[in-house]
């Protein structure tokens, strides 16, 4: 496993890349509604990234995905692609994941948005996930185990009777998309893959939790992962850095209050 420890110089890239991915989710605050299609908003997600930022949208043409951002409706897990022809509608969830490429180093960040009023149980899964990551990242410290990451989220939503999604994980970042380590949701490490997190480190946490059981569909479309039960599915994820003292949220957005 190759975990890169981030000089000064590489964080304080990974700073203004994960601002700047932050604050497209900030900017489509006001875009998503129901009617706007989900490649209305790629669109306009390209142009502010590419225009506004200076930036490049990483997910375009990585490993053929054909939009500049994934947008993951409903009972759509992860990798979602945008659509002229996918119509929010009032009560739909869906999660947008972006990330962005400044200066050769990664931002990359997802966030729930509600269309119109959510169902009671599309709230409750909603709110829970963002949670499940907040409590996930309150044990990123020196010290800590990769481990620690993936219990408490599993946990929790075993408390809960939802479920933690396994085929997908967190990652490691930096000039790389995804490098090492994995992070996993779940109680999944051997004691030889387990991690000391060190300063320096850089990775995501993005659980995906599911209101029905785990089990996932990879669609004909090679990308699209839809829970197999048909049941919704919540995502959140951040960029992290593991700090001397214990965690620094890069992609952290101004409505959110993480103390």
């Amino acid at each position: 496993m190759m975990v890169t420890i981030k000089t000064p110089e590489e964080i304080e890239k990974m700073r203004v890349a994960g601002r700047l991915a932050a604050e497209v989710l900030e900017m489509l605050e006001e875009h998503v509604r129901p009617g706007v299609t989900t490649g209305e908003l790629d669109r306009i997600s390209h142009e502010y990234i590419t225009q506004q930022q200076g930036a490049i949208p990483a997910p375009l043409n990585y490993h053929g995905f054909p939009k500049s951002i994934c947008t993951s409706i409903n009972h759509v897990i992860c990798h979602g692609i945008p659509d002229d022809n996918k119509k929010l509608k009032k009560g739909d969830i869906v999660n947008i994941d972006i990330t962005v490429i400044k200066d050769g180093y990664h931002g990359d960040t997802s966030k729930m948005f509600y269309v119109g009023e959510p169902t009671i149980m599309a709230r409750r899964l909603t709110e829970f996930t963002q949670q499940a990551l907040y409590a996930a990242i309150r044990c990123v410290r020196p010290g800590a185990r990769l481990s620690e990451i993936g219990k408490i989220i599993q946990k929790m939503a075993d408390q809960e009777r939802f479920s933690v999604v396994q085929e997908y994980c967190g990652h490691g970042i930096g000039k790389v998309f995804h490098e090492d380590p994995q992070v996993l949701h779940y109680d999944g490490y051997t004691s030889q893959s387990d991690l000391e997190l060190k300063p320096g480190m850089c990775f995501t946490i993005e659980p995906m939790i599911n209101s029905g059981k785990r089990y996932c569909k990879l669609m004909k479309d090679g990308w699209t992962v839809v829970t197999k039960d048909h049941s919704l599915s919540a995502q959140w994820e951040h960029t992290l850095l593991v700090t001397e003292s214990g965690v620094e949220i890069l992609t952290l957005r101004k409505d959110e209050d993480f103390s």
